[in-house]
């Protein structure tokens, strides 16, 4: 497998935050199989890189991402067999989903416009949305006569409860912006040209923060309704725990006995 030409997914790191821009604006970005790997490979090094404290996943042109494009992926060894198919959901749509659940950095989207099929669930697995005014958001699957994939039966819900997430995946229908924002699938809503300074802001905002912290308060939500209370207060327990182990808490507390701004580091 080749991996995705550098011009195809632009990084860059700037006052603690890792900017993650999907550059295929003549396909309304949808996401090759290299391009994905590039995104999974970068949000890993977010996670380990003590200098990275927020993401910014964005993209460039009118489309957020469009979906999949599977040129690139590996070819099949043949005649499909049973296994084929969930084989490559599991390595490529899951795994990209589950690379931004489980990155130990807040993910910011700061979607740009069209958001569909795996493109609205890359969205809706980030921690926080900011869209702009012409951002829309589609189940397209339906259209395809396909099953929503890239989490997205376990992702809608938790947002918009079952019944507005079967509609919206029954029907396939576009969601603008405001109407996302209202539904709760969106934090934010700002003017296009507002839309890189907003998620500049918040995620600036983020990497200023007690990193370890956010950690685990995002470990912590993400779980919080896939088990029952006594799991959930027993996670809280021990998040906490560890987190009072870090450089940051104790900064916390003490710029509250000392009635000073807290500085924190990220440690």
């Amino acid at each position: 497998m080749t991996s995705a030409p550098a011009d195809e997914v632009l990084h860059r790191i700037e006052s603690g935050v890792s900017w993650i821009t999907l550059n295929r604006p003549e396909a309304m970005n949808a996401v090759t199989w290299d391009q994905r790997e590039r995104v999974i490979a970068l949000l890993a090094k977010a996670s380990a890189d003590p200098a990275v404290r927020a993401v910014v996943v964005t993209a460039t042109g009118k489309g957020f991402c469009a979906g999949a494009d599977l040129r690139g992926a590996p070819a099949a060894p043949g005649e499909r067999v049973a296994g084929d198919v969930a084989r490559m959901i599991r390595l490529g749509a899951q795994r990209l989903i589950t690379a931004v659940l489980d990155c130990e950095k807040p993910v910011l989207a700061a979607v740009n416009g069209t958001a569909a099929g795996i493109g609205a669930h890359l969205a809706l697995a980030c921690d926080l949305v900011i869209a702009a005014e012409s951002a829309r958001f589609i189940e397209v699957f339906v259209r395809r006569g396909l099953v929503p994939d890239g989490g997205g039966a376990y992702l809608l819900p938790r947002l918009v409860g079952p019944q507005k997430a079967k509609e919206l995946m029954f029907f396939g229908d576009a969601v603008p912006a405001a109407e996302a924002e209202r539904l709760g699938l969106v934090n934010r809503v700002v003017p296009a040209e507002e839309l890189e300074a907003a998620a500049r802001e918040w995620a600036e905002r983020l990497a200023q923060g007690p990193t370890r912290a956010l950690a685990l308060t995002k470990q912590l939500v993400n779980a919080s309704l896939d088990g029952g209370r006594a799991a959930a207060l027993a996670s809280e327990a021990t998040a906490q725990e560890i987190n009072m182990t870090t450089a940051d808490a104790n900064e916390g507390v003490a710029s509250f006995v000392e009635r000073r701004s807290p500085k924190y580091l990220g440690r």
